[in-house]
């Protein structure tokens, strides 16, 4: 018999071999849940954006979660979330393109996220599309560690069983400075390390009052990070910077706009304090503009927003070629296993808002929060989360 040579296979010919299953494919996916989920705040929330009159302030956040199910039972459960607008958006593209994994083996993570991004090719391969597409692939992600049995961390292969945290959820501008005290000193008591507090209002003097009031009430040893929210301009950012340097800053956080990234880094050429950036993100591209640029000191991915697991990793990889710590945004369920994973010591940021979606807690103690021996993600949706569904579909059927 003649073998034939590889350009053989170039055309039609070599899809359909690729198509085929092999003996490696042990399993397959047999019904996907997507479901939005409205998580009510118990108040409404304001950062800079808010006070300089470009959003309203933050009542709710809603969750796209995807379960996947395999033939031989396996689960998993991921998620992505949407702050003031595109919930439903993310809902309704995921039904769109979510069919296309009935019958997939679900090890094969990458050539998911590829199809499950040509599938929507049509509205690009950033924002809400990406969005959509990351719930489906950390739910992947969630079920392959939950085969090894391993927490995800341990999957990626971990650095750490460990993060250094800090808190943001108490800080923000529309909490009185004494009760700002408050939930840091009772963040600090919980194991919390650091206390991370918004500025950027109309008034820069209110926010120098701020900070400088929360320094002096804390031990000076506690890390203290400033996030402006983008709301500053290049010459108000270069002379906040220029204030804060007296206050021994781990870091001030999108001092400009997101896009900005010849702003950011002439900034970060400027100031002793480290500039942090990248959360608002929503591909690998865009963070490789970033880190191009020499804009960040610290990165900032989420993980949700960029695509998932699988984009992540890609550009944690290339942060890391780059010797730029990370400090993944949001979403502390997973990225305490992804942080765990990257090999320069980085920070997760610690919410209590998603308290309730969740029965599973993550440990905090001695500054840092801890992987816990759960497989997975380790988590799984309360009672609660359930009732606060406000859409839900079952995919069973290919296209």
């Amino acid at each position: 018999m003649t073998s034939l040579p590889t350009s053989a296979l170039a055309g039609p010919d070599a899809a359909v071999l690729a198509a085929r299953p092999g003996p490696a494919t042990l399993d397959r996916i047999e019904r996907i849940r997507l479901s939005s989920v409205r998580l009510p705040l118990a108040t409404p929330i304001s950062d800079a954006k808010v006070l300089t009159g470009r959003q309203r302030p933050m009542t709710e956040v809603i969750f796209l979660f995807a379960e996947i199910s395999t033939a031989s039972g396996a689960e998993g459960i991921g998620f992505s979330y949407s702050k003031r607008a595109g919930g439903p958006a993310q809902f309704t593209h995921a039904q769109e393109i979510a069919p296309v994994l009935i019958g997939e083996d679900p090890s094969d993570i990458g050539r998911l996220w590829t199809k499950l991004s040509w599938a929507g090719a049509s509205v690009g391969r950033s924002g809400l599309a990406t969005q959509a597409i990351a719930a489906i692939d950390i739910a992947l992600w969630d079920l392959k560690a939950k085969r090894a049995s391993l927490p995800l961390a341990k999957l990626l292969g971990a650095h750490r069983d460990s993060v250094r945290t800090y808190n943001t959820s108490g800080g923000f501008l529309h909490t009185p400075i004494e009760q700002v005290i408050d939930n840091a000193r009772a963040s600090l008591t919980a194991g919390i390390g650091g206390i991370k507090l918004k500025v950027g209002q109309p008034d820069w003097r209110t926010d120098v009052a701020r900070v400088t009031a929360v320094r002096e009430a804390l031990d000076p040893d506690v890390p203290l990070m400033v996030d402006a929210n983008q709301q500053w301009d290049r010459p108000t950012a270069l002379r906040m910077g220029r204030i804060f340097e007296e206050f021994d800053l781990v870091w001030i956080e999108e001092p400009l706009d997101a896009y900005d990234a010849e702003g950011h880094a002439q900034l970060a050429r400027a100031l002793d304090t480290p500039i942090a950036t990248g959360e608002m993100l929503a591909s690998v591209d865009e963070h490789v503009r970033l880190i191009d640029h020499g804009a960040a000191d610290i990165v900032q991915p989420d993980a949700p927003r960029v695509g998932g697991i699988t984009q992540f990793l890609k550009l944690a990889a290339y942060a890391e070629h780059h010797q730029l710590p990370i400090a993944p945004h949001f979403a502390m369920e997973i990225h305490v296993h992804l942080a765990a994973a990257y090999p320069i010591e980085p920070w997760v940021e610690h919410f209590d808002w998603l308290t309730p979606l969740f029965p599973e807690q993550l440990e905090t103690r001695d500054g840092r929060m801890f992987v816990s021996d759960r497989p997975g993600l380790g988590i799984s949706l309360t009672d609660q989360a359930r009732a606060w569904t406000t859409a839900s579909t079952e995919i069973t059927d290919g296209p």
